[in-house]
Order: C-alpha cells, then sequence, then structure tokens
C-alpha cells in the first residue's frame, strides 16, 4: 500500500486520480448535506493499493476504480 495524500470534502481531487474516480469522488461530494453549525469538511484519504487508488471518506465512504476501469462506491463497513 502507498500513502497518498488527503484532501477537503469539495476541494478539487489530486490530479493523479483517474477520471472516473474524480466523477465519483465529485458526486459524493455533492450528495453530503450542509452543515449549518460550521463543523469542518470531512476530510478524503488517498492511498494506492496495487496500483489502483482508494479513496476513503472520513464518514467511511470508499471509492476506489474496478479492474474495468469504472468507479466503485461503497462504504469500509460493506462486505466484500
Amino acid at each position: 500500500m502507498q500513502l497518498g495524500t488527503r484532501w477537503t470534502s469539495g476541494d478539487e481531487p489530486p490530479r493523479t486520480l483517474p477520471a472516473a474516480l474524480v466523477e465519483a469522488v465529485r458526486s459524493v461530494d455533492a450528495a453530503l448535506p450542509g452543515d449549518q453549525l460550521g463543523q469542518p469538511r470531512q476530510r478524503w484519504t488517498l492511498t494506492w493499493l496495487e496500483g489502483r487508488p482508494i479513496a476513503e471518506l472520513d464518514s467511511g465512504i470508499v471509492v476506489t476504480v474496478g479492474p474495468d476501469g469504472a468507479a466503485i462506491v461503497g462504504h469500509s463497513d460493506d462486505e466484500e
């Protein structure tokens, strides 16, 4: 596993991400409810496993790229 980077939800994702993953991350960001109390936005953590990017939001939402290049959105608690 290789550690990538962290960024705040709603900010520009790293340029090293495949387009399918960027699109999925942006969709997740857009679906997150706005915080009316001024709490900090959640952050994404990017890691690389066997050359494939995995982006995980603080809430446990995980976005990765399948073998076919399509983005997969799930949750860290999901059964594999």
